[in-house]
């Protein structure tokens, strides 16, 4: 009987996925910064990631890791809070003189609100850079200090 629960044990933890360890790195500055980040269901339903701005909380939706997409997500949602420090507690754009793959576009251009666009423009920017780690890293050191 132990022996059964011991390797059904093991079978459910070999099927979570381990964080890369980038996604790691920039969830502890991100946290170093008094960001939360919760790693369960946004509370917007079909969202990959989420900040809350006023209370400084990001969720990331568990299923990121099944579609190894986990890090590119942090980093997203890392420029967004690089964007609510740089704006005193308000989200603002960070006027970045990069744009994002062709590709990206489809997704910030769903918004109708031009400054929400603009917001998502230079997540999106920086998210799909060669680079996207340590810029993310670079944003957050300079505007959340």
């Amino acid at each position: 009987m132990i022996e059964a629960f011991l390797l059904n044990s093991l079978f459910l933890l070999s099927q979570v996925p381990i964080p890369e360890r980038q996604f790691i790195d920039l969830k502890n500055q991100l946290e170093n910064f008094g960001f939360q980040v919760i790693i369960e269901l946004p509370p917007k339903r079909g969202a990959y990631g989420l900040l809350e701005e006023t209370h400084k909380r990001i969720w990331i939706n568990p299923v990121v890791f099944d579609l190894h997409i986990g890090t590119q997500t942090l980093i997203h949602e890392a420029v967004h809070a690089a964007q609510v420090c740089a704006g005193k507690g308000k989200i603002r754009t960070l006027d970045l003189d990069i744009q994002p793959i062709n590709y990206a576009r489809a997704f910030f251009m769903r918004y109708t609100d031009v400054y929400r666009q603009d917001l998502e423009r230079e997540a999106y920017a920086v998210q799909t850079q060669s680079n996207s780690f340590a810029l993310a890293i670079s944003l957050l050191q300079q505007h959340c200090k």
